[in-house]
This record gives C-alpha cells, sequence and structure tokens, in this order.
C-alpha cells in the first residue's frame, strides 16, 4: 500500500526548525511573534508585491531591523505567507454577522453586497497581494500548499453564504461549491482590477453582477436598480 504523503506549509516547516534550536517552552512564543511581526509588515508587502519585496526592503520600511525579520523568517515566502494568511483568515469571518442576523434573502443580499464594497475599497491592495501570491503559486512550488490552503478557506466562506441564501430561499443554487467560488472570486477581482485602474463604477458594477448572479442561482425576484426606482416614482 502507497504511503500518502502529506507536504508542510511554510509556516510549519519554519516552526519545525525553530523547535529545533530552542526550548519546547518557547515555540508558541516564537509562533506569537511571528504573527505580530506578520501583521506589522502587512502594509510594505501590500504595497510593493511579491517581485519587489525581500527581507531587507521590508525592514527598510517598517521599525524592524533586518536581522529580527531573518530570525523568525526563512525568506521573504514565509513572511508573505504569515501576513496573507493571518489576513486572509480575518477575512473569512467577514460576512459571518450577515449570515448569522439574516432573516431573509433581500437582507442577506445587502449585507453581503455592503461588506464586498466595503472589502473592496478599503483593502483593495491587501486583495491585490493575495492575487498576486495566487498567480506566483502556478511558477513556485513552496507557496502552493498554503496558497491552496487559503483557497480552500475562502471556497468555504462562499459556501457557507451560498448556503444560507440556499435555506432562505427553498433553492438549490445547482453549482458545486468550487464553481461557485470561482464565479463570486472571479467577480471580485475582476472589479479589483478595474477599481485599481481607477474605474469610479467598478464597485456598483461588481454589486450589480453579483446581485444578478444570486438572482439567477436562487430564483430570486430581482429588485430594480434605485436609478430605475426613482424615475418610476415620478412617473
Amino acid at each position: 500500500m502507497q504511503a500518502v504523503r502529506f507536504e508542510m506549509t511554510t509556516e510549519q516547516r519554519s516552526t519545525k526548525k525553530q523547535a529545533e534550536r530552542v526550548p519546547k517552552a518557547r515555540i508558541d512564543k516564537f509562533s506569537e511573534r511571528r504573527a505580530e511581526l506578520g501583521e506589522a509588515a502587512l502594509t510594505t508587502l501590500a504595497a510593493l508585491g511579491y517581485a519587489r519585496t525581500s527581507l531587507r526592503e521590508i525592514a527598510q520600511n517598517s521599525e524592524f531591523s533586518h536581522g529580527v525579520l531573518h530570525y523568525y523568517f526563512s525568506d521573504k515566502i514565509d513572511l508573505i505567507i504569515c501576513s496573507v494568511k493571518q489576513y486572509k483568515a480575518r477575512c473569512v469571518t467577514r460576512y459571518d454577522h450577515a449570515v448569522d442576523s439574516a432573516n431573509t434573502c433581500d437582507e442577506l443580499m445587502e449585507g453581503f453586497l455592503q461588506s464586498l464594497a466595503d472589502t473592496l475599497r478599503d483593502e483593495g491592495h491587501v486583495h491585490r497581494l493575495w492575487y498576486d501570491l495566487r498567480s506566483q503559486a502556478l511558477f513556485e512550488e513552496a507557496f502552493r500548499s498554503d496558497v491552496v490552503q487559503i483557497d480552500k478557506s475562502l471556497e468555504d466562506m462562499i459556501w457557507r453564504i451560498m448556503s444560507r441564501f440556499a435555506e432562505l430561499s427553498g433553492e438549490d443554487p445547482g453549482l458545486t461549491p468550487s464553481a461557485t467560488y470561482a464565479l463570486f472570486d472571479g467577480l471580485f477581482q475582476q472589479a479589483l482590477l478595474k477599481h485599481l485602474s481607477g474605474d469610479a463604477g467598478a464597485v456598483a458594477a461588481m454589486q450589480a453582477d453579483v446581485r444578478q448572479s444570486i438572482v439567477r442561482l436562487f430564483s430570486l425576484q430581482a429588485k430594480p436598480a434605485p436609478a430605475a426606482r426613482k424615475r418610476a416614482q415620478r412617473v
């Protein structure tokens, strides 16, 4: 029987190396410090991207020395993965309130669309880093295990939202979780590129496309656009 090979993530490899160097009691403190440094470096990483980033460059744009960063992170891949994983771990809980508090499809729709718009406008630079990292995973084997793990957590997040729509509407979306995630992730990435390119209507267009997609998936009654409702009231 062939043994199953499990690939370690960058964080697991780094923690394992540190465990070999220091007493076991200090491992948790080491992981906590890595988390703090990863969070602090996120802004610089998001501004520079993968290709233009090195540990030395991050140190020059932060309050931490190159020596400190190199002690806690084996290389820039280790640091970028740590930073992005922490950010995406927060992202997957972003829509929990909308899901838990919604009693109708309309309430869930409005909460979901508002959260999508807020994160695209306010945190677009960090999402850009994630898409950069995901693209690099096609070439850098060191990224792949972590990227697949993060991507799966985002797929699960979208499926939780769609499952709530299914409960409230009584309709099945008719797509697999991976296909549903690909649909909404594609719309978000497309809008992100337009938004970063200066398209003032990118966020609203994304919301309209997401709304239409959900309406079609769950056979909901489409609501007229705000401008259409105003014209109807004047007639």
